[in-house]
């Protein structure tokens, strides 16, 4: 069998000698033959295969270990593993993108500008609309349930709900809203929101593994939404969802972290194959008692915020039972928060009320036209 040498390899494969060494030295790229006498490497053509492949992940910004993994599987799974991955990236790159667009948003607010000039930004003069929200927040046990494990909060500062799961499921979604209530309780600098409510998930973190003990099958899914003034930052982890109504289009702004969301990112399944999946309620991630791994991190973000808009936040037991539709049409048919939210657990409750349902309604409104 002709081999090529390490030059004519990194050549044809477009990695440097210096990156075939490493792959070499971590496994992921062997040689077929090394000298012994020289130490000399030689690969075999039917290698370049394998090797682009390892290129073009590395240029997808794919961890070696990643690569590693996607290299020892059949091309189907590969496939599916590559796809998962760029779910991921694109998830993550969001985030980084928010806050991004917050940090340009802040900065350029607080550069000094000269008084001399009217209409520039921090000008006494200039037109700023004062914004706050209005709210409404409703907890149901539904029809089926024996008890209601899902807290539902709404106040000036913090909108959460929580679905908790378990034995202990109610104390554990009462304690995750209660670690964030103190957010209502003083004015939130936009510049430091995100760093008060990283606090406030570990708090409540703690409190869920308090009220849990050791076990994780006793924990809460937590969606919250804290009100700087000027933006909303979001916590989330888990399946209850927010959504955003604007401009007459209603948009969901959370990511469940679910199996069967995991399985439809990844090609695995249809949207309709979705919705009859036997295991759809099935947590990856979620606040739960102690254990060896450490705790999963919720999704943290900021969200612009436009006045007019109306937010939703809600546990599993209306998303999994009434359509985006029929949300959409009665979010928009609402002249209040609080009509919303009970036309909202009305609905759940038409479909069978499976489940407990919660929702939160809150509208951002011009304070001054109040």
């Amino acid at each position: 069998m002709e081999m090529l040498t390490i030059g004519a390899f990194s050549k044809a494969s477009r990695l440097s000698p210096k990156a075939l060494r490493l792959y070499d030295e971590l496994e992921l790229l062997r040689p077929a033959r090394v000298d012994p006498e020289t130490g000399y490497r030689y690969y075999a053509p039917e290698q370049l295969e394998q090797a682009r492949l390892v290129a073009w992940l590395r240029r997808l910004g794919m961890p070696l270990a990643g690569i590693r993994e996607v290299c020892a599987l059949e091309p189907p799974a590969a496939a599916r593993e590559i796809r998962a991955f760029w779910a991921r990236t694109e998830s993550e790159t969001a985030t980084r993108r928010d806050l991004a667009a917050f940090l340009v948003d802040h900065l350029s607010r607080t550069v000094p500008r000269d008084p001399g000039k009217p209409g520039t930004p921090g000008d006494p003069s200039e037109d700023t609309t004062m914004l706050e929200l209005r709210y409404s927040a409703l907890s149901d046990t539904g029809l089926v349930r024996p008890a209601n494990q899902d807290t539902a909060y709404a106040g000036t500062r913090v909108l959460a709900v929580a679905d908790g799961f378990g034995s202990g499921g109610a104390p554990a979604s009462s304690a995750a809203v209660e670690a964030l209530k103190f957010l209502d309780d003083e004015p939130l600098p936009a510049g430091s929101v995100l760093n008060l409510l990283e606090d406030a998930v570990q708090g409540a973190t703690q409190a869920v593994q308090e009220v849990a003990g050791p076990t994780n099958e006793i924990g809460t899914t937590l969606t919250a939404m804290v009100w700087t003034g000027s933006q909303l930052a979001l916590v989330h982890i888990g399946d209850s969802r927010a959504y955003l109504l604007r401009g007459g289009g209603l948009f969901r702004i959370t990511h469940d972290h679910t199996m069967v969301q995991s399985m439809l990112d990844e090609g695995r399944l249809t949207p309709e194959e979705a919705t009859a999946h036997p295991q759809r309620a099935l947590l990856l991630r979620a606040l739960t008692g102690g254990g060896s791994a450490p705790a999963p991190a919720p999704d943290i973000r900021l969200h612009n915020a436009l006045a007019g808009d109306r937010y939703l936040l809600c546990s599993d037991g209306l998303s999994a039972v009434v359509p985006e539709a029929t949300i959409r049409d009665t979010l928009a048919a609402a002249s209040t928060p609080t009509e919303a939210a009970q036309a909202l657990v009305g609905a759940a409750n038409d479909s069978g009320g499976p489940d407990n349902v919660s929702c939160v309604v809150a509208d951002l409104v011009n304070a001054e036209s109040q």
